[in-house]
């Protein structure tokens, strides 16, 4: 089994993400409660060329990403409040747990798998660390979404930078700008 830069399996899960209803509340009480951080912030989100349940969407969120461990740690809030990935969890069933991160080596054949598993793809955008992401709806038998994560791009450098911070990290400037 191969890794990522930080620990996880290339092929497995490496994060877990929460939606919050405020994020700056949520990474500090992260930080006072749990030990975790520093925490790096993307103000705003929209994702490039993002599809909802197969059409266009404007959805915007906060997301902010950290690590405890070699697990990734995502917090997201949701802006407004159109149809989304986000608002379907917080109207079914609030805040709190959205999804598992999984990394993927070939990020079409791992799509078609999962659709090809009778689950539907939610949402689906290319993001800044120049990959690709899909929420994949597997509410009908887990407890969350499945996000697959496409590895290459700047993945490593990016998200490697933010572990490396997470190491020794003294609990100065827990927030950080994301880019």
């Amino acid at each position: 089994m191969r890794q990522v830069g930080f620990g996880q399996p290339d092929d497995g899960v490496i994060q877990m993400a929460y939606i919050v209803e405020d994020i700056h509340r949520a990474m500090d009480e992260w930080v006072r409660h749990l030990k975790v951080g520093p925490w790096f912030l993307l103000e705003s989100f929209t994702g490039v060329d993002a599809r909802y349940r197969g059409r266009p969407t404007d959805a915007c969120i906060s997301l902010a990403m950290s690590f405890a461990g070699h697990m990734m740690i995502e917090l997201l809030q949701e802006h407004r409040p159109v149809p989304s990935v986000y608002r379907e969890t917080i109207e079914s069933r609030g805040y709190g747990f959205h999804h598992w991160g999984i990394a993927s080596k070939d990020f079409d054949a791992d799509l078609r798998r999962y659709q090809s598993l009778g689950y539907e793809t939610a949402f689906q955008a290319r993001v800044p660390t120049g990959g690709r992401v899909a929420y994949i709806d597997t509410t009908m038998d887990l407890p969350g979404m499945v996000e697959l994560i496409e590895l290459g791009a700047d993945f490593d450098e990016v998200f490697g930078r933010f572990h490396r911070a997470s190491l020794d990290w003294d609990g100065r400037d827990p927030v950080r700008p994301f880019l």
